[in-house]
């Protein structure tokens, strides 16, 4: 199950592709703790507040987005830092570092739908 805010902001970005939703202001979240979970108590975008079944057609293509958030995550550790980088391809060459590179992404991709 996905979470809630990745689904809110794939539905707002359905509708206008240049917002970028902020849960502090735009949009509040709130869990009770009753056992119902997570839900919008607030809505202060200039959009329709969207239905739970339109939030939960978006399920299969939230994953996506947060397993791949999890594989960039992965990636960017594995790369190292910049700095890091910049020594390798000094001491070792670029296609070194390419190669490197390019296996990191064979062992970690990312899901399409």
């Amino acid at each position: 199950m996905t979470q809630l805010n990745t689904k809110i902001q794939l539905y707002v970005s359905k509708v206008n592709s240049n917002i970028k939703v902020d849960f502090l202001r735009d949009v509040l979240l709130q869990d009770d703790s009753d056992g119902k979970g997570v839900y919008i108590k607030e809505w202060n975008l200039d959009m329709a507040e969207p239905t739970n079944a339109q939030l939960e057609a978006l399920e299969a293509e939230a994953q996506v987005i947060e397993n791949n958030e999890q594989i960039i995550y992965t990636r960017k550790k594995l790369y190292g830092s910049w700095e890091s980088q910049l020594e390798e391809i000094f001491d070792k060459g670029l296609d070194s570092w390419k190669a490197r590179i390019t296996q990191i992404k064979i062992n970690n991709p990312k899901e399409t739908l």
